[in-house]
Parts: structure tokens; C-alpha cells; sequence
């Protein structure tokens, strides 16, 4: 994955989360959960790291707006 970028988390209510899964439909599944919640940019796809076991996925989350019910 490629480093946080400044930009990402520079103002309070800015957030990178990363999800570690056994599986790509698991890690989407809670980026789905995420999005529902808070304004959320999708990540592309998740990531396999050679050596280590499931997938990775990013997601950049603004809290700062009113909990979606």
C-alpha cells in the first residue's frame, strides 16, 4: 500500500482505516458498513502482501458529518 498522504488526515474529523481480511468479500463488506455510516472514499481494491495471510483495505472516512442511521 502506498504511505498516508499529509492531505488525508491533516484536519480533526479526518480518518484512514485499514481493514485486514481473510477475504476480498469480507473487506468489502466492512468498507460497505463503513460508507453507510460516515462519508467514505471507496478504496479501489484490496491488496495482497506476499507472506502475509488475507488481503488489506484502505478506506479515508470523514467523521465530521452526522452519523448516518
Amino acid at each position: 500500500m502506498k504511505p498516508i498522504s499529509e492531505a488525508h488526515v491533516a484536519q480533526p474529523g479526518l480518518a484512514v482505516v485499514e481493514v485486514a481480511a481473510c477475504d476480498d468479500q469480507t473487506a468489502f463488506a466492512v468498507q460497505e458498513l463503513l460508507a453507510g455510516r460516515w462519508a467514505t472514499a471507496l478504496a479501489d481494491g484490496p491488496t495482497r502482501v506476499p507472506g502475509e495471510p488475507g488481503v488489506r483495505l484502505r478506506c479515508y472516512l470523514d467523521v465530521r458529518q452526522e452519523l448516518r442511521s
